[in-house]
């Protein structure tokens, strides 16, 4: 690796790197052989300019983006779009971008859902690590939006032959936020209540 790495928010600034990063998700398709949907360019300044993306830089070298989008008027918000240059994959620099993505849609929507779709193994070990659980369609946001993302996935006619509840993709599942310190505190009460009877 080469260079200091560097994930921060994405900003105007960044537009710049809208036809590279479309081109990495093309590279990828064609590298991984399986699905994979194409951001174009304006959709992915779009996600810049709204402040919901997160790029990542090897030195001065472009290395990655991911970013977010909300679903079902705000209960469900997915991490979508994590895509990392070839010359950088198997480093963990994947791993690193979608931590950090993840942390800002929980601090960002702390009610909603974290939720993705993905055929990538590599995707659904650092879901997996971050506490996603792999579910069917059906738990995921019926929102229209959301399945249209998924036009330019040459998978796309096995998605609709199956009424969009079943493809190729894994869908994975995170709790809220929220849901999750309720949780730690349901949990906390438990052991003070565990250890006052002892």
């Amino acid at each position: 690796m080469q260079g200091a790495l560097t994930i921060r928010l994405a900003n105007n600034t960044d537009h710049k790197y809208a036809d590279s990063i479309s081109n990495m998700y093309r590279e990828s398709s064609k590298h991984r052989g399986t699905g994979i949907a194409i951001r174009e360019p304006e959709y992915i300044c779009q996600k810049i300019s709204e402040r919901k993306a997160m790029i990542a830089f090897i030195g001065e070298t472009l290395g990655g983006f991911c970013y977010i989008e909300t679903f079902s008027k705000g209960t469900y918000v997915s991490n979508s779009g994590l895509i990392v240059d070839l010359q950088f994959r198997g480093i963990g620099l994947g791993k690193k971008i979608k931590a950090e993505i993840f942390k800002m849609a929980r601090e960002n929507y702390p009610d909603a859902k974290v939720f993705g779709i993905t055929t990538s193994s590599v995707v659904m070990k650092i879901n997996s690590d971050l506490g996603y659980m792999p579910v069917s369609f059906k738990e995921l946001t019926d929102d229209e939006e959301f399945w249209k993302g998924c036009n330019s996935c040459p998978n796309f006619d096995i998605l609709l032959r199956n009424d969009k509840k079943l493809c190729l993709c894994t869908g994975m599942l995170a709790k809220s936020k929220n849901e999750v310190m309720k949780i730690d505190l349901s949990d906390l009460v438990l052991k003070e209540e565990n250890n006052s009877n002892e």
